[in-house]
């Protein structure tokens, strides 16, 4: 009998990086580009984990009028400048690079990534930080519904071969913990990301984790792997 391979997919932004600076300067700057008034920082980062036309459709609701496309398309253009200026940077948060390390170590686990952004910006993401061919899977807002539809998990699963019951999705949003539920997979929450621990909760988290030297143990504790000491 063959052995079974876990498939651990991550969140990007929030989860992996800390991206909410460029995001809410990238968001103020295409909602003034366009002549609307900018939300609140804490409700504009509400909306991080979605694609861009489904973030600008929520934060535009009692503006049935707003141009979502353009806002999405500006959005994108202030973005890829800020990234090139030093004054913006995506850093990871403390303890990522181990924990994906620790993950990748093991000969039955795959790694994943399912994100709202576009995959250039993935790219750009992951080249910064010397983790390009890292992963198995990497599932953006180019491949599938946002978040949280089941279908990048659902795609990721389909690529790698695994089964909804070994597979773990990784996340800040209750977003994320939607997503996963509704494709049939496992869903830990970080607790240092967009939403709160309630959403989390809410959104079918069965672990929450306050800080990434603790995601192995809680990945271990849903599978019944063997704790190595």
């Amino acid at each position: 009998m063959s052995k079974a391979m876990y498939l651990i997919v991550f969140d990007c932004d929030g989860t992996l990086v800390d991206s909410q600076d460029m995001i809410f300067a990238a968001l103020s700057e295409a909602f003034a580009a366009n002549g609307l008034r900018v939300p609140p920082r804490e409700v504009a980062l509400s909306i991080v984990g979605l694609s861009l036309n489904e973030a600008f459709s929520v934060l535009t609701r009692k503006t049935p009028d707003a141009p979502v496309s353009v806002l999405a398309a500006s959005y994108k253009d202030a973005f890829f400048r800020m990234r090139t200026d030093k004054t913006y940077h995506e850093p990871m948060f403390d303890g990522a690079m181990a924990a994906i390390d620790a993950l990748a170590a093991r000969d039955d686990v795959l790694l994943g990534i399912a994100t709202g952004k576009a995959r250039r910006g993935v790219d750009a993401v992951l080249a910064a930080h010397g983790l390009a061919g890292r992963f198995a899977s990497i599932q953006t807002a180019d491949d599938a519904p946002s978040k949280p539809h089941p279908g990048m998990i659902l795609n990721a699963m389909t690529e790698t071969g695994a089964e909804p019951q070994n597979t773990v999705v990784v996340g800040d949003t209750g977003f994320d913990m939607a997503m996963a539920r509704a494709a049939g997979a496992r869903a830990i929450g970080v607790s240092w990301g967009y939403h709160p621990v309630k959403r989390l909760a809410e959104g079918g988290a069965e672990a929450i984790i306050d800080r990434f030297d603790a995601l192995l143990p809680a990945v271990s504790d849903l599978f019944a792997w063997e704790r190595v000491a």
